[in-house]
């Protein structure tokens, strides 16, 4: 029996949208990275993306267990001498593009490289309740209903 590999012209792509309200941070982006990889599918092939388009809304009330909400902080680097940023998961939230909190723990669980960037612009994160995808009927995903956990209780 031969292994079975999904060819490019193969993939069947579906329109996936999650309401990210009062979910919590890193397990909706783990989510959101399997649904972009494809591995939810039975035809999953490691260098196919086969993965789903997925519309994020309400990114701006994502939640963090934990301290996370004004410990966790995120660096980069300006590229100058003496040039590392910092801010707070709280500050970026509560700034002008709270989408980026979502956005960058999908990017960190999807794999480096073309077929990495490839995936991540299947995902389209709204910090509102709109969405300009309507034509695509995108099919609703209850991440508060897979598991407890997925929603802070206290």
């Amino acid at each position: 029996m031969a292994t079975f590999s999904q060819k490019p012209a193969e993939v069947e792509k579906k329109w996936v949208i999650i309401d990210a309200e009062g979910l919590v941070v890193g397990r909706l982006a783990s989510v959101i990275a399997m649904r972009l990889r494809g591995k939810h599918k039975a035809t999953f092939t490691p260098h196919v993306d086969d993965g789903d388009n997925v519309i994020v809304i309400n990114a701006d009330k994502v939640v963090f267990t934990g301290k996370k909400y004004s410990d966790k902080v995120y660096y980069w680097h300006t590229g100058f001498a003496g040039g590392i940023k910092e801010r707070t998961a709280r500050q970026i939230i509560e700034g002008r593009f709270p989408e980026r909190v979502l956005e960058k723990a999908v990017e960190r669980m999807v794999p480096r490289g073309p077929l990495g960037r490839r995936q991540m612009k299947n995902l389209r994160v709204y910090a509102g309740s709109n969405h300009p995808h309507e034509a695509q009927q995108p099919v609703a995903l209850d991440v508060a209903k897979l598991n407890k956990k997925n929603v802070r209780s206290a």
